[in-house]
């Protein structure tokens, strides 16, 4: 190993933690996976009033995570949105995120320590580049870069604003959309490294032009945390789903199932449940309903929830990234039904360890199958779970992320700046 001890700065959007989303899961799981292996790791998180934690959150990591947190006022305005629409080019989205306060606590940090790596997790934070990109001349060295790229944004935006019948709404999304796009293209090329969650958003972010290496690292699971009770019996004839219902592609994916599938699936078989859970549904998916579904809101544990009930739903129409509650829902042995782009870049095959559909009469077909008890939801799980285990083992994916650190941190041929200036 070129460097036995590392010392890893990142920088991220919220305080990952509990993990008890994808976002939160793949960026503590790296945090934990790096202080496991030996390193140093400074988490340096913009704390939010949506995410809010106490500055000992990660103190169970032990002395080797040092947690540095920054308030900021991250809340969606609508006055905000408006003023950013009419007298800003950045995207709303990306402006919240924007905080002179972090951006002197990251570059106080660096003056005054030795630090090896900074890695940025998500377009949220990619702004901070160009700030360290500006450090030339200074007096400090500004270390290899690193983006760890959890969507190709724009990609997620220009799907829902195809689909949006609002019209208003639609040129909302396409302004957004566009505004994502010149900023990836601009934020994204100004680090050393991109490390892309899945194979497409790898092949999306060098058509941005993002520098190499942009390589493969897919989001991990601690298996630790998703292992399947064997007490634990799955209630026959239930359906279910789970996610973030503030984010728009899960919100987009729930009401495109309740209106193009659930309502024939009902007439046709009324004693079938429907579960739902996730945080912060909007309140037109939390009126009260006659059709046995059920929404949930926010579950503590997840592996818990998710073995209550039988075959697992992952209706995702928009979106880019890695769906980190179907490597847990593989890891605990469950048959899943998704679309194939809510499967996108994870290493499943349809009908071997996942059932992959995508049209509402696809669907219907599929769930048919099930209620007749014809789905081989038994074989399908014991895939899944090999699936999870073999691939998706979250040392792994930090290993990958420990070989990518060392392979920036060999030495540059003479005459080469430690970190170019932005273009």
């Amino acid at each position: 190993m070129l460097n036995d001890h590392m010392h890893i700065l990142q920088l991220c959007p919220r305080v990952p933690y509990p993990p008890h989303d994808g976002g939160a899961i793949a960026m503590y799981d790296v945090a934990a996976g790096l202080v496991g292996a030996g390193h140093r790791v400074t988490l340096l998180a913009i704390n939010t009033p949506k995410h809010r934690q106490p500055a000992d959150a990660l103190a169970h990591l032990g002395p080797n995570l040092r947690l540095e947190l920054v308030d900021v006022d991250t809340d969606i305005s609508a006055a905000k949105a408006l003023k950013n629409l009419l007298f800003s080019r950045q995207p709303y989205n990306v402006e919240r995120f924007i905080s002179p306060a972090v951006g002197e606590r990251l570059l106080g940090i660096l003056r005054t320590e030795q630090v090896d790596i900074v890695q940025m997790e998500g377009t949220f934070v990619a702004w901070y580049a160009e700030l360290l990109g500006r450090q030339h001349g200074a007096d400090f060295r500004v270390p290899p870069l690193v983006l760890r790229a959890h969507n190709v944004e724009n990609t997620i935006w220009h799907m829902l604003a195809r689909r949006e019948t609002n019209p208003l709404k639609r040129v909302f999304l396409q302004t957004m959309t566009s505004r994502l796009e010149a900023f990836e293209r601009r934020y994204l090329r100004q680090f050393d490294a991109v490390a892309a969650i899945t194979e497409a958003d790898a092949d999306r972010l060098r058509a941005l032009h993002c520098p190499e290496p942009v390589v493969f690292i897919p989001a991990g699971v601690e298996l630790s945390r998703v292992q399947a009770n064997p007490a634990a019996q799955p209630r026959p004839r239930t359906l279910f789903m789970i996610g973030s219902l503030d984010w728009l592609p899960n919100q987009e994916g729930v009401e495109w199932l309740l209106r193009e599938v659930w309502p024939t699936l009902h007439a046709e078989m009324p004693d079938v449940e429907l579960h739902i859970a996730g945080r912060n549904a909007p309140a037109h998916l939390l009126a009260p309903r006659t059709d046995n579904v059920f929404l949930h809101g926010f579950v503590e544990s997840a592996a818990e929830f998710m073995q209550q009930y039988d075959l697992m739903l992952v209706p995702l129409l928009s979106g880019g990234g890695m769906r980190v509650k179907i490597i847990e829902g593989l890891a605990l042995g469950k048959a899943i039904l998704s679309t194939r782009l809510g499967a996108e870049g994870i290493a499943v095959r349809d009908g071997h360890d996942i059932v992959l559909r995508d049209s509402p009469a696809d669907w219907l077909a599929a769930l048919r199958t099930w209620a007749r008890g014809e789905l081989p939801v038994r074989e399908l799980g014991t895939e899944a779970a090999l699936t999870a285990a073999t691939l998706y083992d979250n040392r792994q994916v930090v290993q990958r992320f420990i070989d990518l650190y060392e392979q920036l941190l060999l030495p540059a041929p003479a005459g080469t700046p430690a970190h170019s200036p932005p273009a």
